[in-house]
């Protein structure tokens, strides 16, 4: 938040430059913006309705200060509303969120994105919804930057559920989910096999190939490794030409799922072009669901052209 003045309204010797660098104006610049804090706060506790209309027009100015503006960012962090995997309408506060942390939860879990609608069908949140975990979908281009420095909400850290590690098998899963839970996994060392098979075929493209704790219907997504930066900010850098390269993803995979259960009763030497293809077009629509483009549409169409072809029992011409 910025209070700005005009160059047109001052004398011909002063500078704007001059005036907002001066102790007088930082000091207003302080009071003003301390005292419109003060008044969005008890719009907030008085009249929850108005204040929705105001975060609904202002409430991506109001985000840039957590990220401009530290010495602020608990007061703002109170005004700041939602929308959520469990509250995808928004309007949600990061004090309700706490309130309602499941068992053994000890993070804010977040996903960045573009546009709320691509984020709730995200496959990142399966896992996270079938343990009642509430997850903040935040879409403006500014979440990417401040969710990054902030270091949490009351002693809750941000983690964001595209990168790394997901670890919540401690927190149990619902009651729902304990009854349609999935088929049994493969044994260890086929799946270990199958990985191996996988990260050799997607070679450079890929920095590792894994099992996952955040997908229980689809069979595969991508996430950001441990050591690299959530994906969404990674992209945002690189359109901005301050990335100079992007990270290799790390490929998850559903180990219950029909289909990596199939691949991995699959492989032989006389299945290798197909078990190629299919591994190949996993990797892409991973890829797609994150809203990424192909890299080689070409390569993509023959895949799936030759596997439509051997599911239906025909031959390429």
């Amino acid at each position: 938040m910025r209070l700005v003045i005009d160059s047109a309204d001052l004398p011909l010797n002063v500078s704007r430059e001059t005036i907002q660098e001066s102790p007088v104006f930082a000091a207003i610049k302080k009071a003003v913006t301390n005292r419109l804090l003060q008044e969005l706060t008890k719009l907030a506790e008085t009249d929850k309705e108005k204040f929705a209309k105001v975060w609904e027009h202002f409430g991506s100015v109001l985000k840039e200060g957590l990220y401009e503006d530290p010495e602020r960012r608990d007061v703002l962090f109170g005004l700041a509303r939602f929308a959520t995997s469990a509250h995808p309408g928004g309007g949600r506060s990061l004090k309700d969120y706490v309130a309602e942390l499941q068992a053994n939860q000890t993070a804010i879990y977040y996903l960045l994105g573009e546009g709320l609608d691509r984020l709730s069908a995200s496959p990142h949140l399966e896992g996270f919804r079938v343990r009642g975990i509430e997850v903040l979908l935040l879409s403006d281009p500014v979440d990417a930057f401040w969710v990054a420095t902030a270091a949490g909400f009351d002693g809750k850290p941000f983690k964001s559920v595209t990168q790394g590690a997901a670890d919540i098998k401690s927190i149990p899963l619902k009651e729902t989910a304990k009854a349609d839970e999935a088929e049994p996994e493969p044994p260890a060392a086929t799946l270990a096999t199958l990985y191996a098979l996988m990260k050799q075929v997607l070679g450079e493209a890929v920095d590792d190939v894994r099992a996952s704790d955040r997908l229980s219907s689809s069979p595969a997504c991508l996430v950001a490794s441990d050591r690299g930066p959530d994906r969404r900010l990674e992209r945002l850098l690189a359109d901005s030409g301050r990335l100079a390269m992007a990270s290799k993803p790390v490929l998850e995979l559903n180990p219950a799922h029909p289909l990596i259960r199939a691949l991995a009763a699959r492989m032989s030497a006389s299945e290798k072009e197909r078990l190629e293809d299919i591994i190949w077009l996993l990797f892409d629509e991973a890829r797609l669901m994150e809203g990424e483009k192909l890299t080689d549409a070409s390569h993509f169409a023959a895949r799936l052209t030759r596997v439509l072809l051997d599911a239906a029992g025909a031959h390429a011409p």
